[in-house]
């Protein structure tokens, strides 16, 4: 019998998770309402000798209604990683995400809550998690990806490149970055036309494409 435990701040929710996978043959060993509560629970049940299988969390929970669900699991991952964890969230968390799959992508699920369409499939991904599987859906995926090709993109910037990107981001004008590094304003244009032009930035996007290159920085 499959041991886990639920994090999920709605009552209504947790209970039905509950009897949903009790009804499944799993055993629902605790259910919290915010990610400290859910350390504390993982931490207890390792010190009694009893680490649950797989851990089932939202990723937004009390107090700040932010991030605190899936950065515990990225916490529990860290002090225990035959702990397998499902993050059942509406929204797809890019850094922890990625923080959740960089180490190991084993015993790690990431699900869209409006995007799980039979309860029999999630079951299956609960049970394949807990045995160590993934159970990842296409659009978080997608994002990750995305994100990974934006970064990788940066790294063909040359140094100086970075360097005048970096000053844009701070809100300097054209004008403002040749005085700073000391070069003249062409050298400069040279420098943001080859930016754009790395991060696939083209001349439909011309009113946007100074802000994207800075968020593309910033998300780096």
């Amino acid at each position: 019998m499959l041991r886990v435990v639920i994090a999920e701040d709605s009552v209504l929710l947790r209970e039905g998770l509950t009897r949903l996978l009790t009804d499944r043959g799993m055993e629902v060993v605790a259910g919290v309402g915010d990610g400290g509560a859910l350390v504390r629970a993982i931490d207890e049940l390792h010190g009694a000798g009893a680490l649950p299988d797989v851990v089932v969390a939202d990723v937004r929970m009390p107090p700040t209604h932010t991030d605190e669900g899936v950065r515990a699991c990225v916490e529990l991952r860290g002090r225990y990683p035959q702990l397998g964890v499902l993050v059942l969230s509406q929204h797809v968390e890019e850094q922890y995400a990625g923080e959740l799959l960089a180490g190991s992508s084993r015993g790690v699920g990431y699900l869209l809550k409006d995007r799980v369409a039979e309860v029999r499939e999630f079951a299956d991904a609960v049970r394949r998690v807990a045995e160590g599987g993934t159970a990842l859906d296409p659009e978080v995926v997608q994002q990750l990806l995305s994100r990974s090709r934006q970064v990788d993109t940066l790294v063909n910037l040359t140094p100086r490149e970075r360097e005048v990107l970096g000053l844009m981001a701070e809100g300097r004008t054209n004008a403002a970055i040749a005085r700073q590094l000391v070069v003249s304003d062409g050298a400069v244009e040279k420098h943001v036309s080859n930016i754009f032009q790395k991060l696939g930035l083209g001349q439909s996007q011309q009113d946007h494409r100074r802000v994207l290159a800075v968020l593309a920085y910033l998300e780096s």
